[in-house]
């Protein structure tokens, strides 16, 4: 089982990694498309205004310029430890088991604009780019990624779970991988999507899905293992679930 997360805005700082080293990332037939955006970020942060338009920034967010400009030289730290935000705060990796770090390693990798996708311990630096954002010289990133991230995503060979969120999935969709919704239910039955809490119970469930010992190899096992976790889980269709609350 492959759980394919959202990025964050959001990253935490430092790290004690050596700069990035793009042949250490997982996927490396992404490598070419990773390098041409890294040295596009780089170039850009030399143009506050172009990175303050083409990036969505405001005055309290400038700093992130400069973490573009060090992108090749800053420190890294892993993937799973460099995203922070809701999500992540309910998975709260630091508090997994040893077990359960070496089973989020092997199943949890994390979508990007700027990466693709990388592994949950690939060590990476803080960046600011998000798949919505439109860099000089360039079409969406949807049109950039997508000839290389999908084929990628399919030659993992494993039943895949995309929690990512639309904008991201937009960059290289899955063929076959299984999505989930969240919705609330009000007393009286009806139902609605969640917004604000949609990433908090994503996280919720991820922390259980790195912590299980079965193996995840169907949609069906997978509403099971989410079931006996406490998670009200419905069989939307073959490739969807909805996880229910209150």
């Amino acid at each position: 089982m492959r759980v394919i997360l959202p990025p964050s805005e959001t990253k935490s700082d430092g790290g004690r990694g050596a700069p990035l080293d793009l042949d250490a990332l997982v996927l490396p037939q992404l490598n070419p498309v990773r390098r041409k955006i890294a040295d596009a970020l780089v170039t850009l942060s030399a143009d506050l205004d172009a990175s303050r338009k083409a990036l969505g920034l405001g005055e309290s967010q400038l700093a992130e310029v400069d973490r573009n400009a060090e992108l090749w030289l800053s420190p890294t730290r892993p993937a799973i430890e460099r995203y922070t935000g809701v999500l992540y705060d309910a998975l709260d990796y630091p508090g997994l088991t040893r077990a359960g770090k070496t089973k989020a390693a092997d199943r949890l990798m994390i979508g990007s604009a700027l990466f693709g996708a990388v592994a949950a311990t690939d060590l990476i630096p803080a960046y600011r780019l998000s798949g919505g954002s439109k860099l000089p010289g360039f079409g969406t990133l949807g049109s950039v990624w997508k000839p290389e991230l999908s084929p990628a995503l399919d030659g993992l060979d494993d039943f895949v779970l995309d929690l990512r969120s639309g904008v991201y999935q937009k960059l290289g969709p899955v063929a076959g991988a299984v999505t989930a919704t969240v919705v609330t239910e009000a007393a009286d039955g009806s139902r609605k999507v969640v917004s604000h809490f949609n990433k908090h119970y994503k996280g919720l469930i991820t922390r259980d899905l790195v912590q299980t010992r079965a193996q995840v190899r169907d949609i069906d096992k997978l509403v099971a293992v989410l079931s006996d976790a406490g998670h009200r889980v419905e069989l939307t269709s073959p490739v969807e679930i909805t996880v229910v609350t209150e």
